[in-house]
């Protein structure tokens, strides 16, 4: 594996790897990876093929964008299959997916990787030095690109009709009068295991990144009074656009939803806290989520002590905000506070009326 040379960087890649089923049996290590021509510099690249050439990898995995011709160019020198990051985030959904739509979801995602490289893709593989490199064969351009986007159109007529019966339920909950809670969050920040706890439900939890790529939506009472919540995709750091506009009809529901948790792991340090919650952030913005209904809960504090959850509350900017609150979704903790603050802020929601809500860490 080929990745940055900072510690979160290689922790993330590591799981990725794990996630997809990879066995890392050697790890390079670098500060930048977006030369021109191979990603890396040359030496590094001698270093590496005679590494390969003792080590007999079945993969080398490089933890960035690669483009087509820099894909080519190593796989050229190193004749061993090269995926960049894009491909094995892609892998490990298409082992995650479960329900139809999600892998609709997956295929589409694919298959805009697929577009996005064909032109080049068939240029590279008529060179004739790797023919049918990347699984072109003989097609020619226009067939291949054209092949892909038929695929595509087939796949979004098919995502819009279950885009139309999600809104279906979504107006049938309404008229019903059901508030709805979504929760959201990076991956492994623990979303499963507080859907699990808020619900009563046992869902699959894991540490291994992307085990939630469906959204499940179960009904929860609080007080005698009734709410659906939701959990949904987990997001991750360098998540190309495409992919997030391939799942959205799933993460659609952040949008239409009442309040957001945003699930933090208060634990991470405090490099990849900042790191993870500027990801989350960025990608709600990029959904079109308002940022005024999230509630943020700061999951496993059963791990750290109130002076740290207090300094990373600070840190995140969050001192001010009415709408957090310190959990342990493992332990239980808060979670009785965290469904009454749910209950006070969907019980006032009214355009005259406006009240902020402050649960602290407690024990």
């Amino acid at each position: 594996m080929i990745t940055y040379d900072k510690e979160d960087a290689v922790t993330e890649a590591l799981g990725l790897c794990d996630a997809a089923g990879y066995e890392i049996v050697h790890t390079i290590k670098q500060d930048f990876l977006k030369k021109p021509k191979y990603g890396i510099s040359g030496g590094i690249l001698e270093r590496l093929e005679e590494i390969a050439g003792k080590l007999r990898p079945d993969v080398i995995i490089f933890d960035e964008i690669l483009k087509p011709s820099q894909n080519y160019n190593l796989a050229t020198v190193l004749h061993r299959e090269i995926l960049d990051r894009e491909a094995l985030i892609l892998e490990i959904f298409e082992s995650r997916a479960s329900s139809a739509e999600s892998k609709l979801q997956v295929k589409l995602a694919q298959l805009r990787y697929e577009m996005a490289r064909a032109k080049e893709k068939v240029r590279l593989s008529s060179m004739g030095e790797q023919p049918g490199f990347m699984g072109i064969g003989k097609f020619e351009v226009d067939v291949y690109y054209n092949d892909i986007k038929h695929r595509m159109q087939t796949i979004r007529s098919k995502l819009e009709k279950a885009g139309k019966q999600r809104e279906l339920h979504r107006q049938g909950r309404k008229r019903l009068g059901f508030k709805t809670v979504s929760l959201a969050g990076y991956t492994s920040a623990g979303k499963t295991t507080l859907f699990n706890k808020m619900t009563g439900e046992n869902r699959e939890q894991s540490q291994e990144l992307f085990t939630t790529l469906s959204t499940t939506t179960r009904r929860i009472t609080i007080n005698r009074e009734p709410f659906l919540i939701a959990d949904t995709v987990g997001f991750i750091s360098k998540l190309p656009a495409y992919m997030i506009d391939a799942f959205k009809s799933t993460l659609e529901e952040l949008i239409h939803t009442d309040i957001i948790i945003l699930v933090v792991d208060i634990s991470d340090s405090i490099f990849d806290l900042r790191k993870k919650f500027a990801s989350c952030m960025r990608t709600l913005s990029e959904l079109g989520v308002e940022m005024d209904k999230i509630v943020f809960a700061l999951n496993k504090s059963d791990l750290v002590n109130y002076e740290q959850v207090e300094e990373k509350i600070e840190i995140l900017g969050l001192k001010d905000n009415k709408k957090k609150i310190a959990v342990s979704a493992k332990t239980g903790q808060n979670i009785t506070e965290l469904k009454d603050l749910i209950r006070e802020i969907l019980g006032n929601q009214n355009p005259h009326i406006r009240k902020e809500f402050d649960i602290s860490y407690g024990n």
